[in-house]
């Protein structure tokens, strides 16, 4: 694969200096950047490592002297890292799918597969299934009865979607995840300890003990255009209405779904974050690594969580939340400050007491 930079650069919509009929195959860090490679050295920091390797050009920031990193040719973005986006699809060779149906791939009489559909080996499409237009199967993935999946989708090896699933177009899902399992859902015959604790915040919890009946989920999941799930990320099935997820969401790796939950557009779920059910999601929502969201909440437009958040409570929209219980991140911050202060108040408390005679003492 090998690109000219005047090509890349009219590809990005950006401007190229220098000799632009340069010649690169591929991509690195500065550092580690041959000859044939384009560097990514977005900022002056990663610039300053260019010495160290043998880049002929990079990509650097709008207005940067690239004649002074010795170079022979430059693209330069006013905003590099977006540009990324556009750079990554030129240069990525892909997973080596192989056009057409693998001999050993299994599809339901009854499926219909759209033009120039891909599906790799030891997949099964179930009956009823619908598969869009040049999308991707990857191997050993798994499409059931009636599911929906949308033109243009990419699905890495080992995708399981349940019955019922519905997907919009260009759906991309890394190795392992599965959307259409069921929801976490079982109820004891009478009211349950867990009931009874969450009621009286912890102060009445198990009485006897007693058998869980399981909640089928009579619902399934629907998600819209232009969504992306991690590796062995989870959306379940809602239980009697369809969990939803809007257009344009992105979700990272090992991320759990819960039933019924609704999730609104462009949201950035971050890896480990958990989603319990009948929870609601606004738009443009960020949830950072690690945050816990508990069930039937709701969560307003353009909330940000930092790492290892724990929403215990419905937040309004535009707030930005740490912690444990979730407060306002400034809130947060400073009550952690206060509680570093808190051993040097304590020995100067300490001191100040011994300094100040006793009653019996000054008799």
């Amino acid at each position: 694969m090998q690109h000219r930079i005047k090509d890349i650069a009219t590809a990005l919509g950006l401007a190229a200096e220098g000799d632009t009929d340069l010649v690169v195959t591929g991509v690195s860090e500065p550092a580690l950047a041959r000859p044939d490679q384009l560097a990514l050295a977005m900022r002056p920091e990663y610039a300053q490592a260019l010495g160290q390797g043998r880049a002929r050009v990079a990509m650097l920031w709008a207005g940067a002297d690239w004649r002074g990193y010795g170079l022979n040719a430059a693209i330069l973005s006013p905003r590099p890292r977006f540009a990324m986006a556009g750079l990554s699809v030129l240069m990525d060779p892909g997973q080596g799918y192989a056009a057409g149906i693998h001999p050993t791939a299994v599809i339901d009489p009854d499926a219909v597969l759209d033009r120039d559909v891909s599906v790799g080996p030891f997949s099964f499409i179930a009956a009823g299934a619908q598969i869009g237009a040049h999308s991707v199967i990857g191997p050993q993935c798994h499409i059931g009865c009636d599911a929906v999946l949308g033109e243009a989708a990419l699905l890495h090896a080992g995708v399981r979607i349940g019955a019922r699933v519905r997907i919009g177009a260009r759906f991309i899902a890394q190795p392992g995840a599965v959307i259409g399992a069921d929801g976490f859902s079982f109820v004891t015959p009478e009211v349950s300890g867990v009931e009874r604790a969450r009621d009286s915040l912890g102060e009445a919890g198990t009485e006897s003990a007693q058998s869980w009946a399981r909640i089928h989920s009579l619902g399934a999941v629907r998600i819209g255009d232009d969504v992306e799930l991690g590796a062995n990320s989870c959306i379940d099935r809602g239980s009697v209405r369809d969990t939803t997820v809007g257009d344009g969401c992105k979700f990272d790796n090992l991320v759990q779904v819960g039933h019924n939950v609704v999730i609104g557009r462009d949201c950035l779920i971050c890896s480990q974050v958990g989603i319990a059910g009948s929870t609601v999601i606004g738009n443009n929502v960020v949830l950072g690594g690690q945050t816990g969201v508990s069930d039937n909440l709701r969560i307003g437009d353009n909330v940000i969580t930092g790492g290892g958040t724990k929403v215990l409570s419905s937040v309004p929209a535009g707030r930005v939340m740490l912690g444990y219980p979730a407060v306002k991140m400034e809130t947060h911050i400073e009550s952690y400050k206060a509680l570093r202060r808190l051993p040097r108040l304590l020995r100067e408390l300490g001191r100040s007491q011994k300094a100040v005679p006793k009653s019996d003492e000054s008799t």
